[in-house]
């Protein structure tokens, strides 16, 4: 899965793995320090999406992500019982 979120910081980024719902919810906010100071909200940036691994096919606990240039990258396998033979 790849996500352009141009604008935020390494650190504003969370990614939260359920295993007993397997569902990945990948999710991003900022606040500015001014903001905060003062109270005043002139814009808030935020995002949130939730994936639903309806097939049990991938394997959660070996999920990796990368962010680079304001690009998300994450990247689930999946699970060995489920590739194909060949």
């Amino acid at each position: 899965m790849e996500f352009a979120l141009a604008g935020f910081s390494k650190e504003d980024l969370n990614i939260e793995v359920k295993p007993e719902k397997r569902s990945i919810t990948v999710s991003a906010a900022t606040e500015d320090e001014e903001e905060a100071r003062t109270g005043s909200r002139i814009a808030r940036r935020s995002f949130r999406k939730t994936y639903i691994n309806y097939d049990d096919n991938l394997d959660l606990s070996m999920l990796s992500a990368t962010f680079e240039n304001g690009l998300l990258t994450v990247t689930v396998p999946k699970r060995p019982e489920v590739q194909p033979l060949t």
